[in-house]
Protein backbone atom coordinates (compact mmCIF):
# COMPACT_ATOMS: atom_id res chain seq x y z
CA UNK A 1 0.00 0.00 0.00
CA UNK A 2 2.81 2.17 0.78
CA UNK A 3 3.99 2.30 -2.69
CA UNK A 4 1.11 3.59 -4.04
CA UNK A 5 0.93 7.34 -5.07
CA UNK A 6 -1.61 9.98 -4.43
CA UNK A 7 -4.71 9.46 -6.45
CA UNK A 8 -4.92 13.28 -7.24
CA UNK A 9 -1.44 13.04 -8.31
CA UNK A 10 -1.61 10.80 -10.75
CA UNK A 11 -4.24 12.90 -12.19
CA UNK A 12 -2.22 15.92 -11.41
CA UNK A 13 -5.36 17.24 -9.48
CA UNK A 14 -6.16 19.45 -6.31
CA UNK A 15 -8.01 17.53 -3.70
CA UNK A 16 -10.93 20.08 -4.03
CA UNK A 17 -11.01 19.41 -7.75
CA UNK A 18 -14.71 19.04 -9.38
CA UNK A 19 -16.15 15.98 -11.46
CA UNK A 20 -15.15 17.61 -14.48
CA UNK A 21 -12.30 18.69 -13.95
CA UNK A 22 -11.46 14.84 -12.75
CA UNK A 23 -12.66 13.45 -15.93
CA UNK A 24 -10.65 16.28 -18.03
CA UNK A 25 -7.28 14.96 -16.45
CA UNK A 26 -8.08 11.64 -16.71
CA UNK A 27 -8.88 11.82 -20.31
CA UNK A 28 -5.87 13.78 -20.84
CA UNK A 29 -3.70 11.29 -18.90
CA UNK A 30 -5.25 8.28 -20.30
CA UNK A 31 -4.14 9.89 -23.81
CA UNK A 32 -0.85 10.65 -22.72
CA UNK A 33 0.31 7.21 -21.60
CA UNK A 34 -2.31 5.12 -23.76
CA UNK A 35 -0.47 1.69 -25.03
CA UNK A 36 -1.18 1.87 -28.40
CA UNK A 37 0.22 4.64 -28.48
CA UNK A 38 3.50 3.55 -27.04
CA UNK A 39 3.76 0.20 -28.16
CA UNK A 40 6.37 -1.78 -26.33
CA UNK A 41 6.52 0.48 -23.45
CA UNK A 42 6.24 -1.17 -20.50
CA UNK A 43 6.81 2.31 -18.17
CA UNK A 44 3.98 3.72 -20.49
CA UNK A 45 2.06 0.60 -19.82
CA UNK A 46 2.24 0.85 -15.95
CA UNK A 47 1.01 4.59 -15.85
CA UNK A 48 -1.99 4.23 -18.06
CA UNK A 49 -3.25 1.36 -15.48
CA UNK A 50 -2.46 3.95 -12.48
CA UNK A 51 -4.40 6.21 -14.91
CA UNK A 52 -7.32 4.12 -14.63
CA UNK A 53 -7.25 2.87 -11.19
CA UNK A 54 -6.92 6.63 -9.56
CA UNK A 55 -9.95 7.47 -12.28
CA UNK A 56 -12.55 4.73 -11.51
CA UNK A 57 -11.82 5.56 -7.35
CA UNK A 58 -11.93 9.63 -8.00
CA UNK A 59 -14.80 9.43 -10.21
CA UNK A 60 -17.09 7.37 -7.60
CA UNK A 61 -18.86 9.62 -5.41
CA UNK A 62 -19.07 6.86 -2.48
CA UNK A 63 -15.26 5.99 -3.34
CA UNK A 64 -13.87 9.10 -3.10
CA UNK A 65 -14.83 9.85 0.13
CA UNK A 66 -13.66 6.51 1.21
CA UNK A 67 -10.55 7.53 -0.22
CA UNK A 68 -10.51 11.16 0.97
CA UNK A 69 -11.21 9.91 4.69
CA UNK A 70 -8.94 6.79 4.78
CA UNK A 71 -6.48 6.46 2.03
CA UNK A 72 -5.98 3.86 -0.22
CA UNK A 73 -7.43 1.38 2.59
CA UNK A 74 -11.07 2.43 2.35
CA UNK A 75 -10.96 1.71 -1.65
CA UNK A 76 -8.85 -1.27 -2.55
CA UNK A 77 -10.64 -4.61 -2.58
CA UNK A 78 -7.59 -6.61 -1.46
CA UNK A 79 -6.82 -4.68 1.57
CA UNK A 80 -6.19 -7.30 4.27
CA UNK A 81 -8.52 -8.51 7.00
CA UNK A 82 -8.79 -6.50 10.51
CA UNK A 83 -7.60 -8.21 13.56
CA UNK A 84 -10.89 -9.71 14.27
CA UNK A 85 -10.54 -11.80 11.56
CA UNK A 86 -13.43 -10.10 9.55
CA UNK A 87 -13.00 -8.55 5.84
CA UNK A 88 -11.76 -5.00 5.25
CA UNK A 89 -14.91 -2.75 5.99
CA UNK A 90 -13.80 -0.56 3.22
CA UNK A 91 -14.01 -3.56 -0.16
CA UNK A 92 -17.32 -4.04 0.97
CA UNK A 93 -19.21 -0.82 -0.71
CA UNK A 94 -20.99 0.39 2.27
CA UNK A 95 -23.12 2.84 1.95
CA UNK A 96 -21.44 5.53 4.41
CA UNK A 97 -23.94 8.19 3.77
CA UNK A 98 -26.97 5.68 5.38
CA UNK A 99 -24.71 4.95 8.32
CA UNK A 100 -23.62 8.99 9.37
CA UNK A 101 -27.03 10.31 8.43
CA UNK A 102 -28.85 7.13 10.79
CA UNK A 103 -26.44 8.54 13.69
CA UNK A 104 -28.79 11.64 13.68
CA UNK A 105 -31.96 9.60 13.47
CA UNK A 106 -34.41 11.05 15.57
CA UNK A 107 -35.69 11.60 18.85
CA UNK A 108 -37.92 10.47 21.71
CA UNK A 109 -38.32 7.48 19.97
CA UNK A 110 -38.89 8.54 16.46
CA UNK A 111 -36.27 7.24 14.32
CA UNK A 112 -35.00 8.63 11.18
CA UNK A 113 -34.39 7.17 7.86
CA UNK A 114 -32.55 3.49 8.44
CA UNK A 115 -29.25 2.49 6.20
CA UNK A 116 -29.87 -0.08 3.77
CA UNK A 117 -29.70 -4.55 4.49
CA UNK A 118 -25.84 -4.50 4.15
CA UNK A 119 -26.59 -7.92 2.88
CA UNK A 120 -28.80 -7.00 -0.18
CA UNK A 121 -28.23 -6.77 -3.35
CA UNK A 122 -26.29 -4.30 -4.59
CA UNK A 123 -24.83 -3.39 -8.33
CA UNK A 124 -21.29 -2.83 -8.99
CA UNK A 125 -20.04 0.66 -10.40
CA UNK A 126 -18.72 1.54 -13.31
CA UNK A 127 -15.61 1.65 -15.09
CA UNK A 128 -13.96 3.30 -17.78
CA UNK A 129 -10.84 2.91 -20.41
CA UNK A 130 -10.56 4.49 -23.44
CA UNK A 131 -9.52 2.75 -26.69
CA UNK A 132 -8.04 4.57 -30.34
CA UNK A 133 -8.29 4.14 -33.68
CA UNK A 134 -8.02 5.06 -37.24
CA UNK A 135 -9.74 7.58 -39.03
CA UNK A 136 -10.69 5.39 -41.66
CA UNK A 137 -12.08 2.42 -39.27
CA UNK A 138 -14.14 5.74 -37.37
CA UNK A 139 -15.39 6.50 -41.15
CA UNK A 140 -16.30 2.93 -41.56
CA UNK A 141 -16.44 0.82 -37.90
CA UNK A 142 -14.33 -1.80 -36.65
CA UNK A 143 -13.91 -4.14 -33.91
CA UNK A 144 -11.68 -4.25 -31.21
CA UNK A 145 -10.99 -5.87 -28.30
CA UNK A 146 -10.47 -3.34 -25.10
CA UNK A 147 -8.52 -4.45 -22.11
CA UNK A 148 -9.23 -2.57 -19.05
CA UNK A 149 -9.08 -3.18 -15.20
CA UNK A 150 -12.22 -4.22 -12.73
CA UNK A 151 -12.62 -5.77 -9.33
CA UNK A 152 -14.78 -9.19 -9.87
CA UNK A 153 -15.73 -12.11 -7.47
CA UNK A 154 -13.15 -13.83 -6.21
CA UNK A 155 -12.56 -17.43 -7.77
CA UNK A 156 -11.37 -19.01 -4.63
CA UNK A 157 -13.90 -17.68 -2.60
CA UNK A 158 -16.74 -17.35 -5.27
CA UNK A 159 -17.21 -13.70 -3.58
CA UNK A 160 -17.94 -15.15 0.06
CA UNK A 161 -14.59 -13.46 1.25
CA UNK A 162 -14.51 -16.59 3.27
CA UNK A 163 -11.81 -19.68 3.27
CA UNK A 164 -13.13 -22.56 0.84
CA UNK A 165 -14.91 -24.91 3.11
CA UNK A 166 -16.12 -22.29 5.69
CA UNK A 167 -18.80 -19.52 5.03
CA UNK A 168 -19.69 -15.91 7.16
CA UNK A 169 -21.24 -15.93 9.89
CA UNK A 170 -24.31 -13.72 10.98
CA UNK A 171 -22.86 -11.12 13.40
CA UNK A 172 -24.65 -11.94 16.63
CA UNK A 173 -24.37 -8.24 18.33
CA UNK A 174 -26.39 -6.47 15.25
CA UNK A 175 -28.23 -10.25 13.75
CA UNK A 176 -27.06 -9.24 10.50
CA UNK A 177 -28.81 -5.67 10.45
CA UNK A 178 -24.66 -3.75 10.40
CA UNK A 179 -26.28 -1.28 12.57
CA UNK A 180 -26.97 -1.33 16.41
CA UNK A 181 -29.64 1.12 18.21
CA UNK A 182 -28.62 2.66 21.59
CA UNK A 183 -30.79 4.52 23.82
CA UNK A 184 -29.20 7.11 26.03
CA UNK A 185 -31.47 9.02 28.71
CA UNK A 186 -30.56 13.25 28.32
CA UNK A 187 -32.51 16.01 29.69
CA UNK A 188 -34.56 16.25 26.35
CA UNK A 189 -35.59 12.52 27.05
CA UNK A 190 -34.40 9.61 25.61
CA UNK A 191 -32.43 9.61 22.63
CA UNK A 192 -32.37 6.23 20.25
CA UNK A 193 -29.24 6.99 17.89
CA UNK A 194 -27.99 3.95 15.64
CA UNK A 195 -24.91 3.01 14.57
CA UNK A 196 -22.45 0.83 12.42
CA UNK A 197 -21.88 -2.43 14.66
CA UNK A 198 -18.70 -2.23 15.76
CA UNK A 199 -18.26 -6.29 15.75
CA UNK A 200 -18.76 -6.61 11.95
CA UNK A 201 -18.31 -3.13 11.33
CA UNK A 202 -21.64 -2.53 9.40
CA UNK A 203 -21.26 -5.72 7.75
CA UNK A 204 -23.81 -7.49 9.39
CA UNK A 205 -21.36 -10.58 9.19
CA UNK A 206 -18.28 -11.95 10.24
CA UNK A 207 -15.40 -14.05 8.70
CA UNK A 208 -13.27 -16.35 11.60
CA UNK A 209 -11.17 -17.93 8.24
CA UNK A 210 -10.54 -15.30 5.30
CA UNK A 211 -10.24 -16.42 1.96
CA UNK A 212 -6.52 -15.80 1.52
CA UNK A 213 -6.53 -15.06 -1.57
CA UNK A 214 -8.41 -11.82 -1.45
CA UNK A 215 -7.75 -11.12 2.31
CA UNK A 216 -11.72 -11.54 3.10
CA UNK A 217 -12.18 -8.85 0.69
CA UNK A 218 -14.61 -11.77 -1.41
CA UNK A 219 -13.48 -9.49 -4.88
CA UNK A 220 -10.33 -8.65 -6.87
CA UNK A 221 -9.31 -6.36 -9.01
CA UNK A 222 -7.79 -8.20 -12.20
CA UNK A 223 -7.10 -7.42 -16.13
CA UNK A 224 -10.02 -8.49 -18.06
CA UNK A 225 -10.81 -7.89 -21.91
CA UNK A 226 -14.20 -7.86 -24.08
CA UNK A 227 -14.28 -7.35 -27.89
CA UNK A 228 -16.57 -4.51 -28.79
CA UNK A 229 -18.21 -3.72 -32.04
CA UNK A 230 -17.24 0.21 -32.96
CA UNK A 231 -19.89 1.42 -35.38
CA UNK A 232 -19.37 3.17 -38.65
CA UNK A 233 -19.48 7.06 -38.17
CA UNK A 234 -18.40 7.11 -34.93
CA UNK A 235 -16.59 10.60 -33.67
CA UNK A 236 -13.68 11.28 -31.36
CA UNK A 237 -14.54 11.49 -27.77
CA UNK A 238 -17.69 9.43 -28.44
CA UNK A 239 -18.42 6.97 -25.48
CA UNK A 240 -19.77 3.18 -26.13
CA UNK A 241 -21.44 1.35 -23.35
CA UNK A 242 -21.00 -1.79 -22.51
CA UNK A 243 -23.49 -3.00 -20.54
CA UNK A 244 -22.63 -5.86 -17.15
CA UNK A 245 -18.68 -5.56 -17.81
CA UNK A 246 -18.08 -3.33 -15.11
CA UNK A 247 -17.12 -3.95 -11.49
CA UNK A 248 -19.06 -6.65 -10.07
CA UNK A 249 -21.88 -5.85 -7.59
CA UNK A 250 -21.78 -7.63 -4.10
CA UNK A 251 -24.19 -10.31 -2.20
CA UNK A 252 -25.20 -11.16 -5.91
CA UNK A 253 -26.01 -8.00 -7.23
CA UNK A 254 -25.34 -7.04 -11.18
CA UNK A 255 -22.60 -5.48 -12.71
CA UNK A 256 -21.66 -2.69 -13.66
CA UNK A 257 -21.38 -1.14 -16.97
CA UNK A 258 -18.14 -0.42 -19.02
CA UNK A 259 -17.72 2.87 -20.18
CA UNK A 260 -15.23 2.99 -23.65
CA UNK A 261 -13.96 6.29 -24.97
CA UNK A 262 -13.21 6.64 -28.31
CA UNK A 263 -10.27 7.87 -29.61
CA UNK A 264 -9.84 8.50 -33.44
CA UNK A 265 -6.28 9.15 -34.81
CA UNK A 266 -5.97 12.32 -36.88
CA UNK A 267 -5.31 11.53 -40.94
CA UNK A 268 -2.38 12.69 -42.85
CA UNK A 269 -4.94 13.76 -45.78
CA UNK A 270 -8.06 14.11 -44.62
CA UNK A 271 -10.03 16.13 -42.01
CA UNK A 272 -13.63 15.56 -41.14
CA UNK A 273 -16.10 18.51 -40.49
CA UNK A 274 -19.32 16.30 -39.37
CA UNK A 275 -19.82 13.64 -41.62
CA UNK A 276 -18.11 15.41 -44.64
CA UNK A 277 -14.28 14.80 -45.73
CA UNK A 278 -12.00 18.01 -46.53
CA UNK A 279 -8.99 17.35 -48.36
CA UNK A 280 -6.79 19.58 -50.01
CA UNK A 281 -5.67 18.92 -53.92
CA UNK A 282 -1.96 20.38 -55.23
CA UNK A 283 -2.28 20.97 -58.78
CA UNK A 284 0.12 22.80 -61.29
CA UNK A 285 -0.28 26.21 -62.79
CA UNK A 286 -0.10 24.47 -66.08
CA UNK A 287 -2.88 21.89 -64.77
CA UNK A 288 -4.93 24.84 -63.25
CA UNK A 289 -4.53 26.90 -66.42
CA UNK A 290 -5.54 23.97 -69.07
CA UNK A 291 -7.78 21.27 -66.82
CA UNK A 292 -7.86 18.11 -67.53
CA UNK A 293 -8.03 14.81 -65.66
CA UNK A 294 -6.37 14.54 -61.92
CA UNK A 295 -6.73 11.92 -59.29
CA UNK A 296 -8.33 12.52 -56.30
CA UNK A 297 -7.77 10.06 -53.13
CA UNK A 298 -10.87 9.10 -51.17
CA UNK A 299 -11.72 7.16 -47.99
CA UNK A 300 -12.73 4.31 -50.49
CA UNK A 301 -9.95 4.20 -53.20
CA UNK A 302 -8.36 6.98 -55.91
CA UNK A 303 -11.25 8.55 -58.30
CA UNK A 304 -10.36 10.79 -61.31
CA UNK A 305 -12.00 14.65 -61.63
CA UNK A 306 -11.72 16.27 -64.69
CA UNK A 307 -10.63 20.12 -64.04
CA UNK A 308 -12.40 23.12 -65.78
CA UNK A 309 -9.98 25.05 -67.79
CA UNK A 310 -8.85 28.25 -65.60
CA UNK A 311 -9.30 26.85 -62.17
CA UNK A 312 -8.81 29.41 -59.67
CA UNK A 313 -6.67 28.99 -56.44
CA UNK A 314 -8.76 27.63 -53.45
CA UNK A 315 -11.42 26.45 -55.68
CA UNK A 316 -13.79 23.57 -54.24
CA UNK A 317 -15.57 21.35 -55.92
CA UNK A 318 -18.03 18.07 -54.50
CA UNK A 319 -17.23 14.33 -54.56
CA UNK A 320 -21.21 13.44 -53.35
CA UNK A 321 -21.32 10.32 -51.24
CA UNK A 322 -17.01 9.81 -50.52
CA UNK A 323 -17.43 10.91 -47.33
CA UNK A 324 -17.92 9.63 -43.28
CA UNK A 325 -20.91 7.21 -43.03
CA UNK A 326 -23.75 8.50 -40.68
CA UNK A 327 -23.91 7.04 -37.75
CA UNK A 328 -26.64 4.33 -37.58
CA UNK A 329 -27.20 5.25 -41.53
CA UNK A 330 -26.45 3.50 -44.68
CA UNK A 331 -25.85 6.72 -46.48
CA UNK A 332 -22.49 8.52 -46.54
CA UNK A 333 -21.35 12.36 -46.23
CA UNK A 334 -19.33 14.32 -49.46
CA UNK A 335 -16.19 14.87 -49.94
CA UNK A 336 -14.92 18.19 -50.64
CA UNK A 337 -11.81 19.45 -52.43
CA UNK A 338 -10.02 22.28 -52.10
CA UNK A 339 -7.34 23.01 -55.60
CA UNK A 340 -4.50 24.54 -54.23
CA UNK A 341 -2.03 25.80 -57.01
CA UNK A 342 1.76 25.53 -56.18
CA UNK A 343 3.59 28.21 -57.90
CA UNK A 344 7.44 26.52 -59.08
CA UNK A 345 10.43 27.00 -57.80
CA UNK A 346 14.40 26.01 -58.54
CA UNK A 347 13.88 27.19 -62.70
CA UNK A 348 15.91 26.38 -64.78
CA UNK A 349 16.93 29.02 -67.57
CA UNK A 350 14.44 27.30 -70.13
CA UNK A 351 11.59 27.42 -67.70
CA UNK A 352 12.19 31.10 -67.13
CA UNK A 353 12.50 31.92 -70.71
CA UNK A 354 9.34 29.95 -71.63
CA UNK A 355 6.98 31.92 -68.75
CA UNK A 356 8.34 35.29 -69.84
CA UNK A 357 7.50 34.65 -73.23
CA UNK A 358 4.26 33.39 -72.33
CA UNK A 359 3.76 36.21 -70.11
CA UNK A 360 4.95 38.99 -73.38
CA UNK A 361 1.92 37.17 -75.02
CA UNK A 362 -0.71 37.49 -72.71
CA UNK A 363 -3.26 40.12 -72.52
CA UNK A 364 -5.90 41.50 -69.61
CA UNK A 365 -8.43 39.22 -71.34
CA UNK A 366 -6.77 36.47 -69.64
CA UNK A 367 -6.91 37.56 -65.65
CA UNK A 368 -9.90 39.08 -64.93
CA UNK A 369 -8.99 39.69 -61.56
CA UNK A 370 -6.23 41.96 -62.67
CA UNK A 371 -7.91 43.99 -65.25
CA UNK A 372 -10.84 44.76 -62.58
CA UNK A 373 -8.02 45.95 -60.05
CA UNK A 374 -6.29 48.36 -62.71
CA UNK A 375 -9.89 49.89 -63.70
CA UNK A 376 -10.03 50.41 -59.82
CA UNK A 377 -6.69 52.00 -60.10
CA UNK A 378 -7.73 54.50 -62.57
CA UNK A 379 -11.37 55.39 -61.19
CA UNK A 380 -9.25 56.01 -57.64
CA UNK A 381 -6.62 58.12 -59.28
Amino acid sequence: MADKRDYYEVLGINKGATDDEIKKAYRGAAKKYHPDLHPGDADAEAKFKEVNEAYEVLSDKDKKARYDQFGHAGVDPNYGAGAGGYGSPFSQDIDFSDIFSSVFGGFGGFSGRRSANPNAPRRGSDVETTVYITFEEAAKGTKKTVEYQAVSACDECNGTGAKKGTSPKTCPTCSGRGQVTINQRTPFGVVQTSRACDTCKGQGKIIDNPCKACSGAGRVRRKKSVEINIPAGISDEQVLNVSGHGNSGTNGGPAGDLHVYVGVRPHPVFERRGDDIWCELPITFAQAALGGEVVVPTLYGKVSYTLHEGTQPNDIFKLKGKGVQHLHSKSKGDQFVKVVIEVPKNLSGKQKDLIKEFDSVSSDKNYSKRKTFKQKLKDLF
